[in-house]
């Protein structure tokens, strides 16, 4: 934690990475990232975030609070359940994710967001 006060805006975030259907903006605060995805009706992990990935499935941690719209999330043990706002989810390495519906999903993640869509 910071020795003093800091704020930030995802309005004006320190790098925004931006792929097909979805974009992750990151803000640095008390030393550490915090990103927010927006991902579109449409979007999935294995075929818009995976070939920048390089791996069969998501690796990278998460712990999100969901903001908006729904996400499937499918774990490699076949774990699937759906993501709403209001929930928090961890999810360990090892899964893959898409938007539900025709409404964009907007997660806030402090964990992993720094290495997601690399």
């Amino acid at each position: 934690m910071a020795n003093r006060a800091e704020q930030r805006s995802f309005g004006t975030p320190d790098e925004t990475r931006s792929f097909d259907l979805g974009a992750l903006d990151l803000v640095k605060i008390a030393g550490t990232e915090i990103g927010r995805l927006t991902l579109q009706p449409g979007w999935r992990w294995s075929e818009h975030v995976k070939p920048i990935a390089g791996t069969s499935l998501c690796e990278a941690p998460h712990f999100q609070y969901h903001v908006q719209g729904t996400l499937r999330i499918l774990m490699a043990d076949g774990t699937e359940f759906d993501a709403v706002p209001g929930d928090v989810t961890a999810l360990p390495q090892g899964h893959d994710a898409w938007v539900i519906g025709d409404q964009p999903v907007v997660v806030v993640d402090w964990w992993g967001a720094s290495n997601y869509a690399k």
